[in-house]
């Protein structure tokens, strides 16, 4: 089991978490962003630095992670592709992807692109608060309470 995170555009609070949750529970955990991160110093935690093209980092943590992984993204598209392999993903809101809220979540995303794109819609998601980081910390919890049982 490793978690991965997609770390690009990933809040700094979730990365704390995760952090913490792997010294306490001693899963490894990888970052992977096109740019260069910072880690704490630790043996379970690493860093992979993509190139700069489009999806890199999305198509890396694709071939890497597998069903028995997790996967922290936001990325809708980027989550629908790992629930079709299995993979479960969650969100830094604390929602885990499945099969049914991942197709609801990337027609609604395509949707606001597109109203964006017209001029129609403006804005993005709301400011990440500490209620997002209190229910990313549970749904974290709880997968991990599951996963390591098993």
């Amino acid at each position: 089991m490793k978690i991965w995170i997609d770390a690009d555009a990933c809040p700094a609070p979730v990365k704390i978490i995760v952090f913490r949750a792997s010294q306490r529970v001693s899963v490894a955990v990888t970052l992977v962003a096109n740019q260069r991160l910072q880690t704490p110093p630790s043996p379970l935690i690493t860093a992979v630095q993509v190139s700069q093209g489009f999806d890199e980092a999305d198509d890396y943590i694709v071939r890497q992670a597998t069903a028995s992984d997790l996967v922290i993204t936001a990325d809708i598209p980027l989550a629908a592709r790992l629930v079709e392999r299995g993979v479960p993903a969650l969100n830094p809101r604390g929602e885990l992807y499945t099969q049914d809220n991942v197709r609801e979540r990337l027609a609604l995303r395509n949707l606001k692109e597109e109203l964006r794109s017209a001029g129609t819609l403006t804005g993005g998601p709301p400011p990440y608060n500490d209620r997002d980081k209190q229910a990313f910390a549970n749904g974290l919890d709880r997968w991990l309470a599951r996963h390591r049982a098993r």
